[in-house]
């Protein structure tokens, strides 16, 4: 690859955990301390492309048409070298890099960012590596990455090495007609990261017994998406989504990542399941609130989100394809 430069642009859509990952057995490889299983959401990407020039002196990031330095580039540079391993390459890369959707708000911006980075940087560098291989470099830089590879409804194991905790599709997009749509109640960039959350997990009482019932509500979950079982599938991840929200508010120091309009979009979703329609609720790290229905219900949740107090925006999302390259260049 002497004295060559080699490009490739990747896309990646952020992913919806319904069985959350929170907490590692490994932070330095990124082992979740428990499977978990999420839905791709179309329509939201990130667009990355990589280049790896020899006449590059350090790795560059541009994001969202800003030069990042610090703490971002720092993360970038460092999920690169895991790449450069590898891959042997020495090169360094330029970085370019955008979201259509707010980051850092729990919309899972990591997870696509460090998917459409991993597949471009390889494709750039002139790798040749099955998805599965993908998902695990993908978590080494953001744990739920892994989960953006694959396509559609995808199930993360978490394995006890870097070789077995990998993702994989368990059925495709199309498999079941659901929407995410996404009540907006903050579009602020969360003060506490998911990586400092995960770190911190531990130290909450109750983190034991989330993970310890993580592996029965991943059973009745994955049961319910190929079921296609809305009750049940409404059942547990609301219940998951609270587990994990509740070992987040009794860590130490404790995380408080809803708003006043988050309870108040959470309540009413029961309220309207209890009236009939088909929709559940799930939050990630982070204040906004995923309402989860039947393709059919989606306009009149939509509707229902938007004059609530509180709510900026609603997005909406059906399940979403696989990570891809979307062009490939080798000069």
């Amino acid at each position: 690859m002497t004295n060559k430069q080699n490009r490739a642009t990747a896309i990646s859509h952020p992913n919806l955990a319904f069985i959350k990952y929170w907490g590692n057995q490994d932070d330095r490889l990124r082992l979740p301390v428990n499977s978990s299983v999420s839905m791709n959401l179309h329509g939201l990407q990130t667009q990355t492309t990589v280049e790896w020039g020899e006449n590059l002196e350090g790795d560059t990031l541009i994001l969202n048409g800003n030069y990042e330095t610090g703490r971002a580039l720092e993360r970038v540079s460092a999920h690169l070298d895991v790449i450069r391993e590898r891959l042997n390459l020495t090169m360094r890369a330029s970085v370019l890099s955008a979201n259509n959707f707010p980051m850092g708000t729990g919309i899972a911006s990591s997870a696509s960012s460090f998917a459409a980075l991993t597949v471009a940087a390889v494709a750039a560098g002139g790798g040749n590596l099955t998805e599965r291989e993908l998902t695990t470099l993908a978590r080494r830089g953001s744990g739920s990455a892994s989960r953006s590879v694959p396509s559609g409804f995808v199930r993360w194991y978490k394995g006890d090495s870097h070789e077995t905790s990998y993702a994989e599709s368990i059925a495709a997009p199309d498999y079941w007609d659901v929407v995410d749509v996404i009540a907006v109640v903050s579009g602020q960039h969360k003060a506490v990261g998911s990586t400092e959350g995960h770190q911190s997990a531990n130290t909450s009482d109750l983190q034991a017994a989330r993970v310890a019932g993580a592996d029965e509500r991943l059973r009745v979950c994955c049961d319910a998406i190929l079921a296609r079982d809305f009750a049940s599938f409404a059942e547990v991840v609301e219940m998951d989504s609270n587990l994990m929200h509740a070992v987040m508010m009794t860590s130490r120091p404790p995380l408080f990542y809803w708003l006043p309009a988050t309870l108040a979009i959470m309540e009413q979703v029961r309220r309207w399941r209890a009236d009939g329609l088909q929709v559940c609720y799930t939050l990630d790290a982070g204040p906004n609130v995923h309402c989860i229905c039947i393709r059919k219900d989606a306009e009149q949740v939509k509707s229902g989100l938007k004059v609530l107090s509180g709510v900026l925006n609603v997005l909406t999302a059906p399940p979403g394809g696989p990570a891809n390259i979307i062009e490939h260049a080798t000069e």
